[in-house]
């Protein structure tokens, strides 16, 4: 049976208008849960760089929000004065204060090739048993060879021993910068050290292998053929740990001490 041009058309048109209401419908049926999920996701990614879930190990959605709960303490920092500030830090979306220019400002220029700070960063406190806080856990992020790599790193009470580094997003290389989710490689930054003896941002990943984090507290094997990701994590690293980003707050962490 033929067909005219105008139905031929017609009917194109139809399907195409039925499949986008379809595609559109489910998307915002589908929101509420892909924002869940993404919840979820990174306080998983905070559990883990806070050695509270390990690699590979399967979790609930129930489980991590009641060991996020039980262990962890998110709290609003103003990145210029390093201080608490009160506000509601468990629905502080960092990410879209950093996109909004009323909660965020220009950030100077540096290698990790961020472009805006916000004026409030949110870091988690990590619980010990004895009351005390036994980590603190900061957002980090940087350009590397093909994406934003964005994650975590977990610090000791001493403010500049690694507990933990993990990327909850990127988009590097399988394989090469990709290895930066490489459970082997996450687990050479324990020990290490961010700060020299005068608290000026030191730790960086080499091209090579480094030695062990008691003899070669700075350096951090590189990732094999993906130098310039190798060098984004050295970069985003130092930044967020630097005067510009959480540098104040960790200093009064310490008690104040610079040199």
């Amino acid at each position: 049976m033929a067909f005219s041009n105008g139905y031929i058309i017609g009917f194109a048109g139809a399907v195409c208008v039925g499949c986008s209401i379809f595609v559109a419908g489910s998307a915002v049926a589908l929101r509420e849960r892909q924002e869940l999920n993404a919840v979820v996701d990174k306080q998983t990614q905070v559990l883990k760089v806070a050695g509270l879930v390990k690699e590979g190990e399967a979790i609930t959605p129930a489980e991590v929000g009641k060991r996020f709960e039980e262990n962890l303490v998110p709290k609003l920092v103003d990145l210029e004065s390093g201080e608490y500030v009160d506000g509601d830090a468990a629905g502080f979306d960092m990410d879209a204060a950093m996109k909004d220019p009323a909660q965020s400002i220009e950030a100077p220029a540096n290698d990790a090739k961020v472009a805006r700070l916000p004026k409030q960063g949110l870091v988690y406190e990590l619980k010990g048993a004895d009351g005390q806080v036994s980590a603190y856990i900061l957002p980090v992020e940087g350009k590397g060879l093909w994406s934003t790599l964005k994650g975590f790193i977990a610090l000791e009470p001493d403010t500049t021993t690694v507990a933990g580094l993990t990327f909850y997003s990127h988009k590097e290389t399988p394989g090469l910068g990709g290895e930066v989710d490489n459970p082997k490689w996450k687990a050479l930054w324990a020990g290490r050290k961010v700060f020299d003896d005068k608290w000026t941002p030191k730790v960086e990943v080499i091209k090579g292998q480094a030695g062990p984090a008691a003899d070669d507290p700075y350096r951090v094997d590189g990732l094999s053929g993906a130098t310039l990701t190798s060098r984004g994590v050295t970069y985003l690293v130092q930044f967020w740990v630097g005067p510009e980003a959480f540098g104040p707050y960790l200093e009064k962490k310490r008690g104040g001490a610079k040199k």
